[in-house]
């Protein structure tokens, strides 16, 4: 577990399966994701949330439910997935909030959590962050918290069913050189919050 003093980052459980289809109501959330709005058929969010359950047994990702720290109230939920232990490395993705989460500073600690644990911990050297090449509102928030934009991988997914059934993505990185400046900014992005 992961806490902070705007949310507590805790390991995907069965038991977050109903509050996290309740907090992932909004269709704004899905509109750039790779996954089915739960408004859009239980079966497809059960199928989705099973999925993540069973990354997380494999111990091919680590998915979190993103709690609210003072009230508990699930509000979204992130990963950690590529998992890159023998080159120190990792990707955070996954990563979505409920609207009303949006400019409350839940984003932005959650990614102190991750990147700290990362960093920290885990000893990485490089952690990504990718995004459809449209996302706007994630790009920015990468861009905000100091990542390097590398480049947009073209054609780097399939996506059935979505748009013309691949995906572009905007690549991000921090590396440990840079994690002592990202760590400051998102600190100091942080105190706007307190």
């Amino acid at each position: 577990m992961l806490e902070g003093r705007i949310v507590r980052l805790e390991p995907l459980a069965p038991e977050h399966e109903e509050p996290l289809l309740a907090a992932g109501a909004a269709p704004e959330i899905w509109t750039w994701m790779q996954a089915p709005p739960p408004s859009s058929s239980r079966a497809a969010w059960a199928s989705f949330f099973t999925d993540a359950l069973a990354q997380g047994t494999a111990g091919t990702q680590a998915p979190f439910a993103t709690r609210d720290a003072r009230t508990g109230a699930a509000i979204g939920s992130t990963r950690f997935l590529t998992l890159r232990p023998d080159q120190r490395g990792l990707e955070i993705g996954w990563t979505w909030l409920t609207p009303s989460a949006w400019h409350t500073g839940a984003n932005i600690e959650a990614k102190l959590l991750q990147l700290t644990y990362a960093f920290e911990t885990l000893g990485c050297q490089r952690v990504e962050l990718k995004t459809h090449e449209h996302n706007e509102r994630s790009r920015s928030a990468m861009e905000r918290m100091g990542a390097t934009f590398e480049g947009v991988l073209r054609k780097y997914q399939v996506t059935p069913g979505i748009g013309p059934g691949w995906r572009n993505s905007a690549l991000y990185s921090v590396i440990d050189d840079e994690w002592p400046a990202v760590k400051a900014r998102l600190q100091a992005r942080l105190r706007r919050y307190a």
